[in-house]
């Protein structure tokens, strides 16, 4: 009988109120305002819909969320903004360290662009100082993806405009990119290869870690580097 009974109690959990859900997210990886304030409304849309259902069949769960026919989407709005700005106001939730986190995770393996785009797409953007580091680190971060991914000078211009075409869908720029082709073949040998890029562990790596993707908590959230697609289509167009 106490079997039975705790099973019933374990069945009628009180689930994660908003608040609580969103630390659990934090607590995982940063969010901007505006991605975490989605997902809390989607979370606040599908325990409406279920209070609802269970309202129907007469069996509706706990919850810290107002009961009643006038829950709307307005009202998970005004709940979720509530929570969001106790956050913030904590430093739970910090745009700034999005921000770092998002170009700590980005800049190994993407240019600037891609990082200023998916930036955007959260409604922020590079501060002046973070923006200039990255200007003045690209040619040598599109230098490392390019060893790593290819290690050798192009013997051909069909495979030149592979290799830039690779560096292209990683973000960076179209200056960076020329002056980068025009360094490999200035250190190419006579015979069309490329000198011996190698890293300080002394080995050629080919196709490594730039090839895997970094997010660990989405998003990658966001679709936002496609790095497997972007490997396929270089291989695709050999």
């Amino acid at each position: 009988m106490a079997v039975g009974i705790g099973a019933r109690t374990a069945g009628r959990r009180r689930p994660l109120s908003l608040k609580a859900r969103a630390l659990a997210w934090l607590a995982q990886r940063e969010h901007s305002v505006a991605e975490l304030r989605r997902k809390l409304l989607r979370h606040a849309r599908a325990e409406r819909e279920q209070r609802a259902a269970a309202a129907a069949d007469g069996s509706a769960p706990s919850s810290d969320a107002p009961a009643g026919d006038g829950v709307d989407a307005a009202d998970d709005a005004t709940r979720v903004d509530a929570v969001v700005e106790w956050l913030c106001a904590r430093r739970y939730l910090s745009e700034e360290r999005f921000v770092e986190s998002r170009v700590h995770a980005r800049s190994g393996r993407y240019g600037n662009l891609l990082i200023r785009h998916e930036l955007a797409r959260h409604g922020l953007a590079l501060s002046p100082q973070a923006a200039r580091a990255l200007e003045d680190s690209e040619l040598q971060r599109a230098t490392d993806v390019w060893r790593r991914r290819f290690g050798r000078a192009p013997a051909s211009a069909a495979e030149r405009g592979r290799q830039s075409a690779f560096l292209a869908r990683r973000g960076f720029s179209p200056e960076v990119v020329a002056r980068l082709m025009r360094e490999v073949l200035r250190h190419a040998t006579p015979s069309g290869g490329a000198a011996e890029k190698r890293d300080d562990d002394g080995g050629d790596h080919g196709r490594g870690d730039d090839d895997r993707d970094d997010d660990h908590g989405d998003n990658r959230g966001d679709g936002d580097c496609r790095a497997a697609e972007d490997d396929r289509g270089a291989r695709g167009e050999d």
